[in-house]
């Protein structure tokens, strides 16, 4: 594929009018207008074009970050739009640890200019069976885990979320374990699709979105997907994650999105894109079949949903 302008992605002027000002726009105007992201003198970085693109209609700003799964603020859809605003995102660090040769605690800043960001247009299918397509700001998560050089013990890499009450309001409920926990085996992270989210839409990602830092796996189910983490572990064996330890019938560890494995209360065979009416098919990996399949040669897709 080849790399486009980011005008070709999408035309909407709205689009292009906030990708410009985040790229053109100093840093002490911006830790204005966003405070707690970015200190003075600080600069969103410049965003490459990117060879990740959809023929498909951008799901409207509105909707991407007004009807949201983020149940550290609640349950219903639209309480992490109401409720975020009590997410402190600086200052903010990550640690990466466990089996690496080079463990370290990165700032939020060192990791806004690791590597060059990019725009990409995904698709992100919710295991509700509804789904959106986005334009995410990021890198692959590669180019952060070979920096800290993974042991041939690292099998798999576990995000752990932020934990605390009093910023995330939901958390005072036992509706999950907290902190939240994904994981992904170690090549799935280390595939040049898996995102290291930091923007949507040509911004700042917004705090109900998953600010400051979150992954996105495209192929996966939304909830694979970690949002506002503070801790990556690589480790040996596959980490507990939060849905499978709330529901182990119904969330597995790999929950890649596949039409022909119905969720044990709702098919998945068609999805509600919103902004549509009408449902439409649900493509086995989301639509990413072709890049990712051969990960799972040799395995039963029905067995290690």
């Amino acid at each position: 594929m080849m790399p486009i302008k980011p005008s070709e992605i999408t035309p909407k002027a709205v689009f292009e009018a906030r990708r410009d000002f985040m790229r053109g726009a100093g840093g002490a105007l911006l830790a204005a207008l966003w405070p707690g992201w970015l200190s003075a003198g600080e600069k969103w970085p410049d965003v490459k074009a990117s060879a990740y693109k959809l023929d498909e209609e951008l799901t409207p700003y509105k909707s991407v970050t007004e009807y949201n799964n983020f149940y550290e603020f609640g349950t219903s859809k639209d309480d992490p739009a109401a409720r975020a605003a009590s997410l402190n995102i600086r200052p903010w660090t990550v640690a990466v640890e466990g089996e690496v040769r080079k463990p370290k605690v990165f700032d939020i800043a060192e990791l806004l200019k690791l590597a060059p960001q990019e725009e990409r247009i995904y698709r992100l299918r919710c295991v509700e069976a509804w789904s959106m397509v986005v334009p995410w700001l990021g890198y692959s998560l590669a180019e952060l885990l070979k920096r800290v050089e993974p042991t041939g013990n690292a099998k798999y890499v576990e995000f752990v979320s932020l934990h605390d009450t009093a910023q995330m309001p939901g958390q005072k409920y036992p509706v999950l374990d907290w902190p939240y926990r994904e994981g992904l085996r170690i090549d799935e992270a280390m595939h040049p699709l898996t995102l290291l989210t930091f923007g949507l839409y040509g911004e700042l990602l917004p705090k109900q979105n998953g600010a400051p830092i979150r992954v996105v796996v495209p192929w996966k189910y939304g909830f694979k997907s970690a949002k506002s983490i503070v801790k990556i572990r690589l480790v040996e064996k596959p980490p507990l994650t939060s849905w499978m330890k709330a529901g182990p019938s119904e969330y597995g560890f790999y929950a890649n999105v596949n039409p022909d494995v119905d969720h044990p209360r709702w098919s998945q065979a068609k999805e509600r894109r919103l902004g549509e009416f009408l449902k439409r098919k649900t493509l086995p990996f989301n639509g990413y079949a072709e890049q990712v399949a051969g990960l799972y040669a040799g395995m039963d897709l029905r067995e290690n949903f």
